[in-house]
């Protein structure tokens, strides 16, 4: 099993953030480092800040040297796909060939709302964030993409110069859901962060993905499997975090992404420590 961690960008500064990234970087147990796409704090205060998340992405890739960058995940709804391939090859070529691009649907209304956005139905949604990856994956491998759909149409669009990563950098779509999200990941991703509560449901939404990508003839090993643990409880210690891990080990979870419980760098280390028997 691999190792990563998520350091959300609301309700903390730049000033505090930056320090966990740099000892981030410095600690090789951890092979990647994600924010979050959301332009307002979530499951809090929405009111309070929040630093926009590819911006903050590009920052940290400058201060950091070793570490990948991700967004966990892009939601398709924010930007249009034309505009958010040349962000994803410009930050691949920027820090050299470090960025996992995470993609999503997007489901905060609130923001999508206050900003003049439209969310639309869930069908409406994915329809349209599959139509998306259609174009991004164009953009970022040929020489022009030409796409006519019910939410976008481009017409030999270019995206130049190319990611380093070839053919892209790994396409990370977030969800678990057995009618869409699954099948899209088996189709487009080269991994997929499962919000799942437990081993059991784990395993099941494995063996979805593993017949998904059966379905049209793909190798489901092609594919990195992870799972966000949320680590938001200053009184557990890190060797519960990883006793709280470990049975995900050995049944197909390549890569726990963990959520610090504050922007603080000293709990790096000693998570890194009790993390590092099970990789």
């Amino acid at each position: 099993m691999r190792f990563a961690l998520s350091t959300s960008q609301q309700n903390t500064t730049w000033e505090r953030l930056l320090p966990v990234w740099r000892e981030l970087d410095d600690i090789d147990v951890f092979e990647s480092g994600w924010v979050f796409d959301h332009f307002y704090p979530i499951f809090s205060d929405p009111t309070g800040p929040c630093l926009e998340g590819w911006m903050v992405m590009a920052a940290l890739a400058q201060a950091t040297k070793r570490v990948r960058v991700g967004n966990l995940v892009t939601g398709m709804v924010y930007r249009h796909p034309t505009i958010l391939a040349n962000m994803a090859a410009t930050l691949d070529i920027t820090s050299g060939g470090r960025l996992e691009l995470g993609l999503g649907a997007a489901w905060n209304e609130e923001e999508i709302d206050a900003y003049g956005l439209e969310l639309g139905t869930l069908t409406q949604r994915f329809d349209r964030f599959e139509e998306g990856l259609q174009i991004i994956t164009g953009m970022l491998t040929q020489e022009t993409t030409t796409f006519s759909g019910r939410y976008f149409t481009v017409t030999e669009a270019r995206c130049n110069p190319k990611p380093v990563q070839q053919p892209h950098p790994p396409i990370c779509i977030g969800g678990s859901g057995e009618r869409r999200t699954i099948p899209i990941a088996a189709r487009y991703a080269q991994h997929i962060n499962l919000g799942v509560p437990d081993t059991e449901t784990f395993k099941h939404k494995r063996d979805v993905l593993a017949q998904r990508c059966a379905d049209i003839g793909r190798d489901p090993a092609e594919i990195t499997r992870s799972v966000l643990f949320q680590y938001r409880d200053e009184g557990m210690d890190p060797q519960q975090v990883a006793e709280w891990i470990a049975p995900y080990d050995g049944i197909g979870c390549d890569l726990a992404i963990i959520t610090l419980p504050s922007h603080d760098p000293k709990w790096l280390a000693p998570l890194a420590d009790a993390l590092r028997p099970l990789g």
